[in-house]
């Protein structure tokens, strides 16, 4: 699925998300809102280390509870920037650690989050399979792997404007046609719920569960079957 992918490299990212920097919380950023928010509300109920890879301008920080540990990194230094200068401002102080990192090989030994999330990010990274491969790596066994995403449709209207945009993906830095198999690649991650954001359902919030795919195996749990998911919701 993903070598049909339109091909994206680090500096394509790079370049779209300088230009992007100065005006996207104004932007895209107010579009995003309500997946953004619907994923930290999900993540304020949990405990513990949180990762949130692609934490951009950090336009999600002050919306974590003060109980929690977040670490963010991104690609964009541009982005981080500006992160860096929100988290001074506003005293996020249970905002640990701003990095530069390559999400598709993270700097963190394995099992190193009991939460990890990516918000709009599968889009734009080059290879989206390893990156949710490094998404489960560094989750510890039952925790949770969020993804909050557009993801493209084959038929009707939006699915002909996709394939239209698609051929400026580079110039948008992101990928307009992405279907949804492209992140069902994980054993150890299971699907626990998918719901459908606003605004008009353009992005999807999908959970996963951490297993331990060995510990399953012993007793007979099928951990196989990574296109089964819950009924969709609208949040």
């Amino acid at each position: 699925m993903a070598d049909k992918l339109l091909k994206m490299d680090d500096e394509d990212v790079k370049r779209a998300y300088a230009r992007w920097a100065p005006v996207y919380d104004k932007t895209f950023g107010k579009i995003a809102d309500a997946g953004r928010l619907a994923a930290v509300e999900q993540i304020n109920a949990f405990e513990g280390k949180v990762l949130e890879v692609g934490v951009g301008t950090g336009m999600s920080l002050p919306n974590y509870k003060p109980h929690l540990e977040i670490t963010g990194i991104d690609l964009s230094v541009d982005m981080l920037d500006i992160a860096h200068k929100r988290v001074k401002a506003q005293n996020l102080s249970h905002v640990t650690a701003i990095k530069e990192m390559d999400a598709g090989d993270m700097a963190f030994e394995d099992n190193s989050f009991e939460t990890v999330v990516a918000m709009y990010v599968m889009t734009v990274v080059p290879d989206p399979v390893q990156v949710m491969k490094e998404l489960a790596r560094v989750c510890k066994p039952g925790g949770e792997v969020i993804v909050v995403n557009h993801f493209s449709q084959k038929h009707g209207i939006r699915g002909v404007v996709e394939k239209a945009m698609a051929r400026f993906g580079d110039k948008l830095g992101w990928r307009p046609e992405f279907p949804v198999e492209t992140i069902l690649v994980c054993d150890d991650l299971q699907v626990i719920e998918t719901v459908s954001l606003r605004p008009f359902g353009l992005f999807t919030m999908m959970r996963f569960k951490k297993i331990d795919v060995a510990k399953a195996n012993a007793i007979g749990e099928d951990v196989t079957s990574q296109a089964a998911k819950v009924g969709l919701r609208v949040a």
